[in-house]
């Protein structure tokens, strides 16, 4: 009998009605899985049920992603430094093409100029035109490989900051891996706890439902400013004919505290 009522108690069950018991939990505990592969070069157990800083709890070694970055951000600088080359050449062929084609519309209607050297001018206009395509295509082509190694300077950044873990501000509830071992993408790193605020949760009876929202909460028999926060409309799997309530309030000193919830 003993065991059931502290089951009851535990589950924040009403005992009777408009009076719940809930414990108090951190407003929420995030399971941190990975998005990379490596291995664990990194994990600091000593920091387990204690506040983050700002410092990676878990790396992953990350060295080769380092070069390679290094590596593509030098091929970028290159590649710009071409495409100036080849943009002024454009412009260059832009300025002779006009020349040519202008000495060539003014000469092609001339009695005085022989085919040859009508066919000569026209054959320097093409051989112009396609020199300018040419370098046209280039400018293009160099295009496209900035924009691809721009996408993978980024996607490189992304799996350096993947492969370092913090989470400033948040409780280390647990740590899922240790130093030397393998991760593969989706596998759990971390579960992390934030105590920025807590949580009750409590299964109301489909009596109290009726204006939930808008009654007054009592914690240990003390009134106070709190209102249900999300309140569940459908009946809960586990807690049959009952309908799950969250009350969101300040951060306790310590978690897990019992408390007596009553909406009046």
């Amino acid at each position: 009998m003993k065991k059931i009522f502290a089951l009851l108690l535990l589950s924040g069950v009403a005992l009777f009605a408009k009076e719940y018991y809930s414990k108090v939990e951190p407003y929420e505990i995030l399971t941190i899985s990975s998005n990379v592969s490596g291995q664990v070069t990194f994990a600091d157990e000593k920091k387990e049920g204690k506040i983050l800083d700002k410092k990676a709890y878990v790396k992953i070694d990350d060295k080769l992603d380092r070069i390679e970055l290094t590596n593509v951000n030098k091929k970028i600088t290159l590649l710009k430094n071409t495409l100036k080359l080849n943009e002024a050449m454009k412009k260059n062929y832009d300025e002779i093409l006009a020349k040519k084609q202008k000495n060539y519309d003014n000469i092609k209607a001339l009695k005085t100029k022989s085919m040859i050297e009508k066919d000569r001018e026209f054959y320097d206009v093409v051989s112009t035109q396609n020199t300018l395509i040419s370098t046209a295509k280039e400018v293009d082509n160099l295009k496209v490989q900035i924009n691809d190694l721009n996408l993978r300077a980024e996607q490189l950044r992304k799996s350096i900051a993947d492969k370092s873990l913090s989470a400033k501000g948040h409780v280390l509830y647990a740590l899922s891996v240790k130093e030397g071992q393998v991760v593969n993408p989706g596998m759990e790193l971390s579960k992390v706890a934030d105590i920025s605020k807590a949580k009750l949760t409590i299964y109301l009876n489909a009596k109290d439902m009726k204006g939930a929202k808008s009654k007054a909460v009592y914690l240990n028999d003390k009134k106070t400013d709190y209102k249900i926060d999300r309140l569940w409309g459908i009946a809960d799997a586990t807690h049959l004919s009952s309908y799950k309530a969250e009350i969101i309030i300040k951060a306790p000193k310590y978690f897990s505290e019992l408390m007596k919830v009553e909406l009046k």
